[in-house]
């Protein structure tokens, strides 16, 4: 199994270019389910996800093509044409590996009138039930039950139709699986109290490129009109703002001075204020984001929330980089009750941090010590990149796989920037 060996101490300085957003991504692929016309994606990243996604459409009878992926180019254009399905049943062996396979639920029951889905796997990171998923679609005349680790969902009449869904509480998949269900819905669908991340509007302006309705876009109320077909689309994929804020985490450690390249301010303003908060120069540019940091980092307190609050997927990236900080941080994870899992391999370089319940205190220490850690999620895994790029000493991060599924081709980034990072393949 590969790992990356890290050799801590170098200043990071240089442009990065910013990838495709996986989040992003993976919410668009699916919208090829909802047309026989072809759907083609510009700045895909080159991720294990991303990979494993096009697979799950080939096994619904959706073609895809892979154009302009040269070897020195960052992300990929990939058209996706489901000109018949040939399949409504998202399997176990392909859904397990990947939580955002869920994703297909919605268009296939919109296109085909029934969908019958694996429950969903990725990262082990807490409790993370669909059962919002399944009560917006049923709000909207879909059948649905529940039978050997499946779900199995109808349109009576073959087509969904009108209604209003109010989420209990923020959820974005569930507003993703939602939006692309309520697409060719007959009548009008009205979802309230819908998250609002940068993802979930991208989402909504790719399928308005593909000849949707939706009213409301960026609001937590979104109104759809069910049209009765899609047509195919050419679309580019919004920039990666969890890959951005993570080298901007990577830069401050660092004491560094980098340009986010293709990074959107607007998009990552609660990241940008706690780097602020943290005493980092942030300064838009006119082709991304710089970040720089003299010194040391600043205690911090942050809350993870919805957007547009402190994203839960830069909990961890923060933490590594407060380990170094002037002072005590304070960081209250709400979303996920079990994403403190890079805690223990943070400890093993000598971070001094301290968990109680959902929230946990990081006093700076002097210096961290490379050691062999081990990946336990793709954000953990980030996490123990930028502590090993501070640490005195060789870090080995081991599962390294769990990067692969989130970040673009790390290593060769990080070296582009001064880092000493390189992959080790297992022989």
């Amino acid at each position: 199994m590969d790992q990356i060996v890290i050799r801590g101490g170098q200043r990071l300085k240089g442009r990065i270019p910013i990838s495709g957003a996986k989040n992003a991504a993976l919410t668009l692929l699916p919208c090829a389910l909802l047309t026989d016309e072809p759907l083609t994606l510009r700045n895909l990243p080159r991720l294990a996800d991303v990979d494993g996604f096009g697979h799950l459409l080939n096994q619904l009878g959706c073609s895809t093509t892979i154009e302009g992926s040269r070897p020195e180019d960052f992300g990929r254009v990939m058209t996706a044409r489901a000109t018949t399905l040939t399949s409504t049943v998202a399997p176990y062996d392909i859904v397990r590996k990947m939580r955002a396979s869920i994703l297909v639920l919605g268009p296939l029951l919109a296109r085909a009138g029934e969908a019958t889905v694996s429950l969903p796997g990725g990262c082990a990171i807490g409790n993370r039930p669909i059962d919002l998923h399944l009560k917006a679609l049923e709000a909207f005349g879909a059948e649905i039950e529940l039978a050997s680790g499946y779900v199995k969902a109808v349109a009576p009449g073959g087509r969904l139709k009108g209604g209003k869904f109010t989420f209990p509480v923020v959820s974005v998949g569930a507003t993703e699986n939602a939006v692309m269900a309520a697409v060719l819905a007959k009548g009008t669908c009205i979802l309230e109290n819908a998250a609002r991340e940068p993802e979930i509007v991208d989402l909504c302006n790719c399928l308005v490129a593909m000849g949707a309705s939706i009213d409301g876009i960026g609001t937590e109320t979104l109104t759809i009109e069910g049209v009765d077909r899609l047509h195919g689309a050419t679309y580019r994929v919004m920039a990666d703002r969890i890959e951005a804020g993570s080298y901007a985490c990577a830069a401050v450690i660092t004491e560094g001075d980098v340009e986010l390249v293709g990074a959107k301010a607007n998009e990552m303003e609660a990241t940008l204020s706690a780097l602020r908060q943290a005493g980092a120069t942030v300064e838009a540019t006119k082709t991304g984001i710089r970040v720089a940091m003299s010194g040391r980092a600043q205690p911090v307190t942050l809350s993870t929330a919805p957007y547009p609050g402190f994203a839960t997927d830069m909990q961890a990236q923060f933490m590594a980089m407060a380990t170094l900080g002037s002072g005590a941080s304070l960081f209250t994870e709400t979303i996920f009750e079990n994403r403190y899992m890079h805690v223990p391999e943070l400890a093993r370089m000598g971070c001094d941090i301290d968990v109680r319940g959902r929230s946990a205190v990081v006093r700076g220490v002097d210096h961290l010590v490379g050691a062999p850690v081990m990946a336990t999620d793709l954000r953990a895994s980030m996490s123990l990149i930028i502590a090993g790029l501070a640490a005195q000493g060789q870090t080995e991060v081991n599962r390294v796989y769990h990067l692969d599924r989130g970040y673009e081709r790390l290593e060769e980034k990080l070296q582009a920037v001064g880092a000493d990072i390189e992959r080790i393949s297992a022989g």
